[in-house]
């Protein structure tokens, strides 16, 4: 203000290299260069992915893409990591699904076109298969979805042996494959269209009339993002169970998955916090939701993407009504965001908390005991608790 000079902080060396010039702090302490800092993203990925030990090789992967920095970073991680330049390479063989929700977000049919065209070529350019979906087709539904699917023989658990078993036969394989001169699992074409699918058209003007008055009678705002998050997580997982994939990634970070915390408490879904935003998820059976991106802020994601050019898409929030109240969702991630301005652990300090708790609660013991939507564990007998 006025004429008083801008003040300017001195130069800080890389706190790793102690060469580099540092481009960014990442918490208070923690200076980093562009390089170093690329090596410390790509290594806490592979290292949330070695550790839990839930994806085998040669195993099919569908990640969930929305467009935003989180689900974006995620994607080039996989790339980086499947390509052959990489020190340790992923073995799996991805798959994308993006879900247009442009309807519940008031977009004019030509506005939902121009995402769809620019989501088409942001994952055709990643050369793996991809899936366009609308929202409105979780009305068509089977009810099976409603229902757990039979749990995959030998992939249910992070147990040593199973995983190690299928390390066994993915070199086993690898090293015949090698002999005879064929590609390697994990990076065949075989899955690949041979041509980019088309772009599915927008659905009908019936089918996005009775999606909006689904969400219209949902009467508040905090309604109505339940019941997005429940729309678009069964599609997803339909998707996955049509298309043969055994595991689901999710873009959630650890900014997202602290601001989950406190809102689940908030709607009375404290039992099942472990479930919702752990590493893994499983109480779809045949179907592992994993999140690999839990733990990188916001704030890490976002510098990696301006640095290294991660094409993003973002879309507009869910549409409320000008004089209505925000969601609960809304009011605790504000809550929570002004919180880390003055108190920069406020985040990681509710994220980690929430990594002591134990998904047993959530589980059921039969059908009857289970929740219809989210497919947890009924909280009814409050017993033995």
């Amino acid at each position: 203000p006025g004429d008083r000079p801008c003040p300017r902080s001195l130069p800080r060396s890389c706190m790793k290299c102690g060469q580099g010039t540092a481009a960014l702090v990442i918490r208070v302490g923690d200076p980093f260069c562009r390089d170093c800092f690329r090596e410390y993203f790509v290594h806490k990925f592979r290292a949330m992915l070695g550790k839990n030990r839930v994806i085998f090789p040669g195993e099919k992967v569908l990640l969930a893409v929305s467009g935003g920095p989180a689900s974006s970073a995620m994607v080039r991680q996989v790339q980086e990591g499947l390509s052959r330049e990489a020190a340790k390479r992923l073995r799996f063989v991805p798959g994308l699904v993006y879900v247009e929700e442009g309807a519940v977000r008031r977009q004019s049919p030509e506005q939902r076109e121009q995402t769809l065209a620019q989501m088409e070529t942001l994952l055709q350019a990643t050369g793996f298969p991809y899936y366009l979906v609308h929202l409105e087709e979780a009305l068509e539904l089977p009810p099976s979805i409603l229902q757990p699917g039979p749990e995959r023989s030998g992939t249910s658990g992070t147990s040593g042996p199973s995983y190690k078993e299928a390390v066994d036969s993915f070199i086993q394989q690898q090293r015949q494959d090698g002999a005879s001169g064929t590609s390697l699992p994990g990076h065949s074409t075989q899955d690949t269209p041979a041509g980019p699918p088309a772009t599915p058209r927008l659905p009908d003007t019936a089918q996005t009339q009775e999606l909006l008055r689904g969400f219209e009678a949902a009467g508040t705002a905090t309604a109505r993002e339940e019941l997005l998050q429940m729309l678009r997580t069964h599609l997803i997982v339909q998707t996955a169970r049509d298309r043969g994939y055994a595991k689901v990634m999710m873009g959630e970070s650890l900014t997202r998955v602290a601001v989950k915390l406190l809102t689940n408490l908030s709607l009375g879904r404290g039992a099942f916090l472990a479930v919702d935003t752990g590493f893994t998820d499983q109480r779809h059976g045949d179907v592992m939701v994993v999140r690999p991106m839990r733990d990188y802020t916001a704030k890490e994601i976002g510098f990696y993407n301006h640095f290294f050019g991660v094409p993003t898409v973002i879309v507009p929030p869910l549409f409320t009504k000008r004089r209505e109240k925000p969601s609960i969702h809304q009011l605790v991630e504000r809550f929570l965001l002004g919180l880390q301005e003055e108190f920069p652990s406020t985040i990681s300090t509710v994220y980690r908390t929430g990594e002591k708790l134990s998904p047993e609660p959530a589980k059921a013991s039969s059908e009857s005991q289970r929740c219809l939507l989210c497919l947890c564990g009924l909280d009814t007998d409050g017993g033995e608790w």
